[in-house]
């Protein structure tokens, strides 16, 4: 079944008295499960077309749908609701909150969800011994190594059992030895779980971890490749 569904997206950006399309006529399909690679220069469409898919932009023209729904359609507040419930995101810059711990950055996520307070913490120490930090829980992010930041930005991510999630270079501030762990583990949470994960980055050997490669060039993409 299909989690995403982009059809002939349109995004044209305004700079002085001239326009452009930072996506042209984009048309894109990914499957419940898939790990997807989205590649390209900088300027090539990719940022763009990952800010729609996490709602936090919206195309001229075209349509998204995300797992059934007509996400364009959408209110402010129901689109918060959508990237709440159905979207966990991971970042280049972890983006932690720097005075609360590692199990409250977690939590929060549950908060906007209005999970009760003793559920919050026992589901948010289980997300933290999936990626394999429960010993680390009430260290603040300054006192972690940016792998185990990283680490922390997942479990939050999936810790409302989302069905997308979607990273952002999330290797991109991180070692090669820690970005392989990085990676590892979204090859895992990929394969025990099911979860689509849809990851941007310019560094082919990331994009190797995926099994799928989708290339932008000037706001079109030029390849789709599926490994076998």
């Amino acid at each position: 079944m299909s989690l995403i569904e982009v059809k002939n997206a349109i995004k044209t950006y305004q700079t002085g008295e001239d326009s452009f399309n930072a996506l042209n006529n984009v048309s894109l399909t990914i499957e419940e499960g898939e790990f997807v690679a989205i590649m390209g220069a900088s300027g090539s469409g990719k940022s763009t077309f990952m800010n729609m898919l996490g709602t936090l932009d919206k195309p001229n023209s075209g349509s998204y749908h995300l797992d059934g729904i007509d996400v364009l359609s959408l209110n402010s507040d129901e689109l918060s609701k959508i990237r709440n419930v159905k979207m966990g995101f991971v970042f280049q810059g972890f983006n932690l909150i720097s005075r609360t711990t590692a199990v409250e950055n977690v939590e929060l996520p549950m908060i906007y969800y209005g999970v009760p307070e003793h559920e919050r913490r026992e589901r948010a120490m289980e997300a933290l011994k999936i990626v394999g930090l429960e010993g680390r829980a009430n260290h603040m992010p300054n006192q972690m190594s940016g792998g185990q930041q990283q680490r922390v930005a997942i479990a939050r991510a999936i810790i409302n059992d989302p069905p997308l999630i979607l990273a952002d270079e999330p290797t991109g501030n991180l070692d090669t030895k820690t970005s392989i762990e990085v990676m590892e583990f979204f090859v895992n949470l990929n394969a025990k779980t099911g979860k689509t994960i849809v990851l941007v980055t310019h560094e082919p050997d990331i994009a190797e971890y995926c099994k799928r490669v989708v290339r932008f060039k000037d706001g079109n993409i030029i390849s789709d490749e599926v490994k076998v």
